[in-house]
């Protein structure tokens, strides 16, 4: 296999600067494969690399060496072990990770995500289709259309690629029998009209013989189709399809070098911009017109998708990151509620209720998830019932941003309706998703002004609103010490009011039970509440365990910068059950009480609380008495 017939392109090193200016210009093709385990996805990749002469020397040579040690083709070239870096991937003879490999022809360069096989690496197939703009879904001639075909192929339909090839692999294994590839594309065509593919190029070929991948191969003479690099040669890309949609440019950096010029930068999702072209930003609405389309390399009289530049406007107007510059007469919505898929790709469940960061574009805001109104089983395209979601699963849920978000439906443009879920805590990507639309009750639902505001209402109280958040272990002397301090605020003429945990269950969250999603929703009303009541220019005083910091901070995160305090009632859990003055630890440690914080449900001290009082030091007035201390003067 090493002879001197196999050579990478000779103008690399004839003339390097001709060799980089061809490349420069070509069209670039993101694609995937995918399908089931040992459908020979990493081999077709190795046979495509090897093929378009993108092998060095030193790498033939090491890749003959492992293929004599590890391989699976006997003394033949292993050409999946191109592909399969992974240790675990080469002992088990499958792929775990995706794996992302680059290569060019002639006519085009690609670059090509080699996804897992493999159920529990769902998470890691979305990762790679994401960017995709073709995939080639294999199958095995000898097995036919499998339950992973099917998961495959609907992921692909429901991340919008469209441009589907079915590579049935292996036909050297089945004596290139016609009659067999027709079965299988006939079995593959009612499923996949099923889920809305309406259309596919299916090909016969083998990756490890080479059949119809680069050159047609004479031992299929009923096939009349393109060979496989043909075809992806030759394929419509995304970028060509995104130019011909309205102009939409997420602003990703306000360029400000000198007083002089303003401009803003990012990446043309869709559309194209010419100067003078009346533009409107979006989420606030102003309009203006381009003055200057700026690049490194000079302005430009026109700038497409794809294209990265910097937009200097006309007029004077507010725009930062996150916003969306859009063309004036067709700019994408904004709104706060909508209805999403969403791809759950961590290890603990997701929590309802809870606030996690969505990054959308270069717009990142807080988001709630509500109940899911169903997941669906990708085996049997079933909608189930759920109550949360768990690691690969996919359903379908209400969304809630805290501002308005500037999207559009995700199969009318990835740039600006896919995007990803992050754990405030753990900076942790824990889910992707596809906007699908806005819902009407955001659209309608609007902010009503009024005239008298919380400034005001505070200043007839002479005081500042806050809210006294106590948090600790139940047993930690929250309560005792809050009732203390209100009664010091009291005697001082403040307004104030006590919001308790237990008297708080006994009305408004009567409903709610003990586990970690009603727990954060208990919180998010009480915070709700505490917010209408500092509005009002009240000092609120709040006694919850509250558990967990992501719901504290999603309460801070609802006032004003200095209003919410959180005072850490610091008590260690033996001290706390020690006391068990309601009996509660007794019965969580005979199992006759589930989900009790500290026993086995977790709590999440402070890292950094505004005020900590230790009760195994402090009697509870000596607490109330420092913690009026931290808070004087209050005006």
């Amino acid at each position: 296999m090493s002879e001197p017939v196999y050579q990478t392109e000779a103008l690399i090193a004839e003339d390097i600067d001709a060799y980089l200016d061809v490349h420069q210009h070509k069209t670039m093709l993101r694609f995937i494969t995918c399908g089931s385990v040992d459908d020979g996805k990493s081999t077709l990749i190795g046979r495509l690399l090897y093929d378009s002469k993108m092998i060095f020397e030193d790498q033939l040579a090491a890749l003959e060496n492992d293929s004599r040690k590890v391989g699976t083709q006997g003394q033949e070239i292993d050409f999946a072990l191109l592909v399969d870096g992974l240790a675990a991937e080469r002992e088990q003879g499958i792929t775990i990770d995706v794996a992302y490999r680059f290569f060019n022809t002639e006519k085009r360069k690609f670059i090509v995500a080699d996804c897992p096989g493999h159920e529990q690496y769902t998470r890691n197939m979305i990762t790679g289709a994401s960017t995709a703009d073709l995939a080639v879904i294999l199958i095995d001639a000898r097995k036919g259309v499998l339950v992973q075909t099917r998961r495959h192929s609907y992921l692909c339909q429901l991340i919008g690629i469209r441009n589907i090839v079915l590579a049935v692999n292996k036909m050297d294994l089945v004596d290139y029998d016609q009659a067999r590839f027709d079965e299988i594309v006939a079995e593959y065509r009612a499923f996949a009209s099923s889920i809305g593919i309406e259309s596919f190029t299916a090909m016969p070929i083998s990756g490890y013989k080479g059949d119809n991948i680069t050159t047609r191969s004479d031992n299929t003479p009923w096939y009349s189709g393109p060979t496989l690099i043909e075809h992806l040669e030759t394929v419509e890309v995304l970028s060509s399809l995104d130019a011909e949609k309205p102009f939409r440019l997420p602003v990703q950096w306000v360029n400000r070098p000198n007083l002089d010029f303003r401009g803003f930068s990012g990446l043309i999702a869709t559309g194209s911009v010419k100067a003078g072209d009346a533009v409107r930003v979006l989420p606030s609405g102003k309009t203006s017109t381009v003055t200057r389309i700026v690049t490194l390399d000079g302005d430009l009289d026109e700038a497409v998708a794809g294209h990265s530049v910097t937009l200097t406007l006309a007029d004077e107007i507010d725009c930062s990151r996150g916003d969306v510059i859009a063309t004036a007469d067709n700019p994408p919505q904004a709104a706060d509620q909508f209805e999403a898929t969403i791809v759950w790709m961590d290890d603990d469940a997701m929590l309802v209720g809870r606030s996690y960061w969505l990054k959308l574009g270069t717009q990142t805001v807080s988001v709630t998830v509500q109940q899911p109104k169903y997941t669906v089983n990708v085996n049997t395209l079933e909608h189930l019932a759920c109550k949360t979601l768990e690691l690969n699963a996919i359903g379908v849920a209400e969304i809630a941003t805290d501002k308005p978000l500037v999207f559009e439906a995700y199969a009318q443009n990835r740039a600006l309706g896919g995007f990803i879920l992050i754990d405030k805590l753990t900076n942790r990507t824990v889910g992707a998703g596809m906007l699908h639309f806005s819902l009407r009750r955001a659209q309608n639902v609007h902010w009503q002004a009024t005239d008298i505001t919380r400034e005001v209402h505070a200043s007839l109280k002479n005081q500042k609103a806050k809210v006294l958040w106590f948090t600790g272990l139940s047993g930690s002397g929250k309560s005792t010490i809050a009732n203390e301090v209100e009664k010091r605020l009291n005697l001082m003429n403040r307004h104030t009011f006590l919001l308790d945990g237990d008297n708080v269950r006994h009305g408004l969250n009567r409903d709610l039970g003990f586990t970690e999603a009603d727990r954060i929703e208990n919180i998010r009303r009480v915070g709700e509440v505490a917010k209408l009541m500092a509005d009002a220019g009240l000092i609120v005083l709040t006694a919850f365990i509250s558990p967990f910091r992501a719901e504290r901070d999603m309460v801070r995160q609802m006032l004003p910068q200095g209003e919410f305090v959180e005072i850490f009632v610091d008590t260690p859990l033996e001290v706390a059950e020690a006391r068990d003055v309601k009996g509660l630890y007794k019965k969580a440690r005979a199992g006759a009480l589930k989900n009790f914080t500290g026993i086995d449900s977790p709590y999440e001290p402070p890292e950094d609380p505004d005020i900590r009082v230790n009760t195994v030091e402090m009697t509870p007035e000596e607490a109330a008495d420092h913690i009026i201390r931290q808070l004087m003067p209050l005006k």
